[in-house]
């Protein structure tokens, strides 16, 4: 059996931001209902067919996979901030000082210097965590992506983040009580 007009309509809404109630308003299901409606859309084996196919078609029209996704991700996920600069500590003269005799002697002190490094010598692929970079009146300043964000979705995606945990079966209780009649539990209560 072929997709109606309105369940085609809502896989194509439902691929603009993969939100299955918003789909089902924008494919003119009742607002009141169109939570159930998405759920049950979602649960169609046609519908969810046509999903799987709509995307694939998608994935090779923008070539946007999800491994190229990932491995953006992993790009910033793990970048490593020495790769694009390096702090050294060297002294240097901060002020000068006569001597009894009128030589001039250099005070040091030791000072710690980021230098950042030049984009061309930085692996291209490793530019890619690279946020911002921008010259301030104290230097060059240089912003990468938020690694932890990165990490988080890399991991939600490899399932190591679990927010529910769905259990079913069913739990036996030995319960003492269980027999007992209501006048028999009164009775307990009463006499503690």
């Amino acid at each position: 059996m072929a997709l109606t007009a309105k369940q085609k309509t809502f896989v194509q809404e439902y691929l603009i931001d993969l939100n299955a109630t918003q789909a089902a308003i924008r494919a003119r299901y009742s607002i009141k209902t169109a939570e159930q409606q998405a759920s049950r859309l979602l649960s169609n084996v046609k519908v969810q067919e046509a999903i799987q196919k709509a995307m694939g078609q998608r994935e090779k029209r923008t070539e946007i996979t999800q491994d190229r996704v990932l491995q953006e991700l992993a790009k910033i996920g793990f970048s490593n901030i020495s790769d694009y600069l390096s702090v050294n500590t060297s002294q240097r003269v901060v002020a000068y000082k006569e001597t009894d005799d009128g030589e001039r002697v250099p005070i040091t002190d030791w000072v710690q210097l980021v230098e950042v490094f030049d984009t061309e010598v930085i692996d291209r692929l490793k530019m890619d965590a690279v946020s911002e970079i921008k010259q301030t009146k104290e230097g060059i300043s240089l912003k990468l992506h938020d690694k932890v964000s990165a990490l988080e979705k890399i991991g939600r995606h490899l399932g190591m983040f679990v927010d529910k945990v769905q259990h079913s079966g069913t739990v036996e209780v030995n319960n003492p009580l269980k027999d007992l009649s209501t006048e028999e539990l009164r009775k307990l209560i009463r006499d503690g």
